[in-house]
């Protein structure tokens, strides 16, 4: 920035405010159009494919492989009998009334469906004339004790203890894979809708004596919609709290009201700016509207202060305006630059729910540089600060010591060294400890909710009473055309199945290879000796012919299905990289072991894909912000003193990641980008002023003091309104949510104390000798007294 900068009078300033009343029109009827795109064209946006990395390896072999392979998008729900087991003609014909109201929900797989009362389920056993078996529930079945007794025999001969009937006998599920696009309208599955439909049933059959524990993607979706909408009630609480704390503040309800305005149509703005560009709103990014509301009030309240401070020198409404923008429009562009391309960084991660919030906060901040920079300033220049508000500023500015004085002390050159050194400690032990931060999900169950919600209670149920888990990872074993069942593939197969059933965390693998054996057993007497492969091609065919579900319409796609204890990044760690080790040695021109499906296998992948984005993406967003700063200040001397403060929040932030167990995933990941994007104006602010009265020839401690006067307590303020604001989201029944509540809350304080703590410190190792001569002159009336430095 030029030396003059706070004299002249740019050319967009002279356009602004000689056209004030023209530039009020303009945003009235922008805001008028875009609250009408608002109300008619914004969507709520739930897709599957959105949260998954679909150019991953993992994804692209799920895709192609479609048909046979398992997309992981199925719901399980597991039927359980209040009044005792399920061998009861009441819970059959229950379960059987459920069955069929399944069968026809939205976007069930119907020729998938699975229940006692699918004929898909069967029971066999070996007699002295062979195989004998049938449908679980035979046609014969009338609910009568001896139907029930039956019925007990068949399930124990079918294999299905432990899969779709529990241990202990008191529960069964009902397994309803789902279409990603509802066959019969052709549009995207609409998650929330089948998720109202499946407590519908849940209500109405907990009244007939059964208990529903609904687990699946869809369900999680469902939930999750529900949780969003307490967001609304956040975002007025966040109102209320930011109109409070602006007006204690500001002691001016007309300086408390403008920004609350402008960061309100900024919202507005961005959301039917949204819905003009055909974006909608998913269940991460209908968090962004928050931020940019915070965003906005911070920014507004630099604004705030400013025209405060120039008015209590003396200044009418139009002058003080005029230069409240003047000094902060390049500094405050600048800053709101830097969180756009914050935001924009997020683009490299190849997940769309990450990239279309990108989208959505980078739109929402183009919208809060015309607003603050410009409607608010204007705004200010019709309304003014209360002449109260004023006297209260001039009373403040009289306090020669108070806060403000002892916090200049931070640069004292006695101060700074140690400073320094608990900076110094600070990475140190942020680098230690982020040494534990895991990526993917640490903790059973649906990391999305909290441990007691509804869905992970309903997990909990079906891990303690079934044997496999509902955590699948399932390798697809691609051959030539009607080779899956030749003896060099499950031979290949069968060896994969006792390695991963050898690896920690696979409580056991399924597929083609385990109907084989049971069924060449029993061809031979049910003799455990025969449990084994045959090399005869026709005795493996014939072995395999009632395993459809395990290999496709041509027999070139086998998949093998792993059920794992949990989907725990550590977990899935073990079971890829045993997977690709063994792929790497058996995989031949006939035959290739392709990962992964299965909800566990596109965890892997998600975790891979964030894995390695995250350095790049800190990568980016440091070296965009410190471009930035460099294009701004022109000096590499600025460039430290802003971004180490935001070197050391992450660090530490990363650290209170690993000791509170928090993931790096796909909704933790963003945080990082957008405490270092908002962060950064903290530092843009301080240094901006600070450099103004350096150039004016006055000693470091005094320049600090007269900056913290005029632009400390805005930061303060901002830093504390911001870190209130998301807060709030500690309280929210999502745990994902709740999770970037405390990591941006401790990011936007850190951040705002690195600003005020540290930059002074690195200003004075950092700034040309020059600009600290007369450190121990006397210090300037204006700025009182100060102990020398």
């Amino acid at each position: 920035m030029s030396s003059n900068h706070f004299s002249t009078e740019p050319i967009l300033e002279r356009f602004i405010f000689k056209n004030r009343l023209l530039i009020c029109l303009l945003f009235l009827l922008a805001t008028l159009f875009l609250s009408w795109k608002m109300v008619t064209g914004l969507r709520v946006d739930a897709s599957f494919q959105k949260m998954i990395p679909l150019n991953h390896p993992f994804i692209q072999n799920m895709l192609n492989n479609m048909e046979s392979g398992s997309s992981g998008n199925t719901i399980r729900i597991a039927v359980s009998n209040n009044n005792g087991d399920i061998f009861d003609a009441e819970y059959m014909e229950v379960l059987k009334n459920l069955n069929d109201e399944v069968f026809f929900l939205p976007g069930v797989d119907r020729s998938k469906l699975k229940s006692l009362w699918t004929p898909s389920v069967r029971w066999t056993q070996v007699t002295e004339e062979g195989f004998a078996g049938g449908p679980v529930i035979p046609q014969t079945y009338d609910g009568t004790q001896a139907s029930l007794d039956e019925l007990r025999q068949n399930i124990l001969r079918s294999g299905q203890v432990g899969q779709l009937v529990a241990n202990d006998f008191e529960s069964s599920i009902i397994s309803a894979p789902l279409f990603e696009r509802d066959p019969e309208t052709g549009k995207a599955l609409d998650y929330r809708g089948l998720s109202d439909s499946l407590e519908e049933l849940r209500e109405k059959y907990n009244e007939q004596g059964v208990s529903l524990h609904i687990v699946g993607i869809a369900k999680v979706f469902g939930d999750l919609f529900d949780g969003v909408q307490a967001i609304v009630m956040f975002f007025i609480m966040a109102i209320g709290i930011t109109a409070v704390l602006l007006f204690l503040y500001s002691r001016c309800l007309r300086s408390t009201l403008v920004p609350l305005f402008t960061s309100l149509v900024a919202v507005v703005w961005q959301i039917g700016l949204l819905a003009t560009f055909g974006y909608g709103l998913d269940l991460y990014s209908v968090l962004v509207p928050f931020l940019i509301f915070a965003i906005g009030v911070s920014h507004g309240v630099q604004i705030i202060n400013s025209v405060g401070v120039e008015a209590a020198a003396g200044a009418d409404k139009l002058t003080a305006a005029r230069r409240a923008f003047r000094s902060l429009y390049i500094p405050g562009m600048v800053a709101l630059a830097s969180d756009a391309i914050g935001f924009l960084t997020l683009l490299i991660i190849e997940i769309q729910v990450i990239q279309d919030l990108a989208m959505t906060a980078s739109i929402g901040v183009a919208a809060i540089i015309l607003t603050n920079l410009v409607l608010l300033p204007v705004l200010m220049s019709f309304a003014g600060p209360s002449e109260k508000s004023v006297a209260r500023i001039r009373a403040k500015q009289q306090d020669e010591g108070g806060v403000w004085g002892l916090l200049s002390h931070f640069a004292h050159p006695k101060v700074v060294p140690v400073s320094v050194v608990i900076a110094i400690l600070g990475f140190g032990f942020g680098i230690y400890k982020a040494q534990d931060l895991k990526v993917g999900d640490l903790d059973p169950g649906a990391p999305e909710f909290h441990p007691d919600s509804r869905y992970n209670m309903d997990n909990l149920f079906l891990t303690s009473n079934y044997s496999t888990s509902a955590d699948q990872f399932v390798v697809m074993v691609k051959t030539g055309v009607e080779s899956c069942s030749t003896y060099p593939v499950m031979e290949a197969i069968d060896r994969y199945m006792w390695k991963m059933e050898n690896v920690e965390g696979v409580q056991k693998a399924i597929s083609l290879v385990t109907v084989s054996k049971r069924v060449i057993t029993g061809l031979n007497e049910g003799n455990i000796k025969w449990q084994t492969l045959s090399r005869n091609p026709y005795v493996l065919n014939s072995s395999v012919s009632n395993a459809g579900s395990l290999f496709n319409s041509d027999c070139s796609m086998a998949p093998v299905v792993l059920y794992l204890d949990d989907h725990k990044a550590e977990t899935l760690e073990r079971v890829v990289a045993a997977t690709k080790a063994f792929a790497e040695s058996n995989n031949n021109d006939d035959m290739q072991f392709l990962l992964a499906t299965g909800n566990s296998g596109i965890e892997a992948a998600t975790n891979e894909v964030i894995g390695k984005a995250q350095a790049e993406m800190l990568i980016w967003v440091y070296f965009v912000v410190s471009v930035l700063c460099l294009l701004t200040f022109r000096s590499l001397r600025a460039v430290f003193c802003i971004v180490i403060p935001l070197g050391l929040t992450s660090v530490l932030c990363q650290a209170l990641m690993a000791y509170m167990g928090i993931g790096v995933k796909v909704a933790t990941l963003p945080v990082i980008a957008l405490g270092v994007g908002i962060g950064v104006d903290y530092g843009i602010y301080i240094y901006s002023r600070l450099e103004s009265y350096l150039k004016q020839g006055m000693p470091l401690q005094e320049a600090y003091h007269k900056t913290l006067q005029i632009t400390g307590k805005a930061v303060t303020f901002t830093g504390m309104t911001l870190a209130i604001g998301v807060g709030t989201w500690i309280f929210s029944p999502l745990k994902f949510q709740a999770d970037m509540g405390i990591l941006l809350t401790f990011m936007f304080i850190w951040n705002m104390i690195g600003a005020i703590w540290l930059l002074p410190a690195l200003a004075r190792f950092f700034i040309k000798s020059e600009n600290l001569q007369g450190t121990g002159e006397k210090k300037s009336e204006t700025s009182g007294k100060l102990s020398t430095v």
